[in-house]
């Protein structure tokens, strides 16, 4: 991998782990729905900016349906599902569950696309499984003020991740970059809006919530983007879903620096754990992926 290469794989990890961040500050004030909806309009605007700055022509009438899909399964719900989970938990741990979603991709096409899995596989998501086992272990309490719902929201966010991935090899595959990312930002922005108007805030939104949600929009998502699928297309599937074992150290350090948010040996032991089980059970599939010249979808 070449140094610039690297840069992008660090900063990318930087910018999807500080989203975790921006989103635990400006949900209380928006609220997950109208939260969601700001941040995917802002990166909507400025993915078609981009567009227009490289004079590039996007076929998106042509594959409105699926990525009208895309935009639902891989960002406006997953992303609406983890602004609800971190009104109850912390940036680190919302991470780690966040970490999950290449484990729920296994399943899912192992299921729905028949993709063989290995015993190594197997093992990989067996382990993983067990880590979020340990990271929920005492915490997942349905009583009033428990995280019970956020744990399950957070879970179903990366399992949302795991069907679109293998829906976008089905649907769209061999459609360029650039068109996935920004019709699919707009696909969430009309499915998201009669919601979030719906539930808009009724009382004024602080200036430091805006400009995180801003942030979220430009740099987390937009700019996010861009920098992932140029790192698929410089070195490749396998290695840029290696961004995956970075996000939650940043995310963890964000939330530390920022929000003193407490770093317990749970999260670390069970981090670890499912970052192992990932390892395992991802590495052949971003082997495969970069072989057919597949775009997997991300993320937070």
């Amino acid at each position: 991998m070449r140094t610039s290469d690297a840069v992008d794989l660090i900063v990318l990890a930087a910018l999807w782990g500080a989203s975790f961040l921006f989103m635990r500050v400006a949900a209380p004030e928006f609220g997950p729905l109208a939260l969601i909806e700001v941040r995917v309009a802002v990166a909507a605007l400025f993915l078609l900016g981009v567009c227009a700055w490289r004079r590039a022509s996007l076929p998106l009438t042509r594959h409105a349906g699926p990525l009208l899909l895309v935009g639902i399964f891989n960002t406006a719900l997953p992303f609406s599902l983890f602004a609800y989970a971190l009104l109850s938990v912390t940036a680190g741990f919302a991470s780690i569950l966040n970490a999950t979603s290449p484990l729920w991709g296994a399943v899912v096409a192992h299921f729905w696309l028949r993709e063989r899995l290995t015993m190594l596989r197997v093992l990989g998501l067996l382990i993983g499984f067990l880590g979020v086992s340990m990271l929920v272990w005492g915490k997942a309490s349905f009583a009033p003020g428990g995280s019970g719902w956020a744990i399950v929201a957070a879970l179903v966010a990366s399992l949302s991740y795991g069907v679109a991935a293998s829906y976008t090899r089905r649907a769209l595959t061999g459609v360029d970059a650039l068109t996935v990312a920004t019709g699919s930002q707009l696909g969430a922005v009309l499915a998201l809006a009669p919601l979030a108007l719906w539930t808009w805030p009724s009382t004024p939104v602080s200036a430091t919530a805006w400009v995180g949600t801003v942030a979220l929009g430009v740099a987390c998502t937009g700019m996010a983007y861009i920098l992932y699928f140029r790192l698929i297309g410089n070195v490749g599937a396998a290695r840029a879903i290696a961004v995956t074992f970075l996000v939650p150290l940043f995310a963890i350090a964000w939330g530390g620096l920022f929000l003193a948010e407490p770093i317990t040996s749970q999260m670390v032991l069970g981090g670890l754990v499912v970052l192992g089980g990932t390892a395992l059970s991802t590495g052949l599939i971003g082997a495969r992926a970069a072989r057919r010249g597949v775009t997997p979808t991300r993320s937070t």
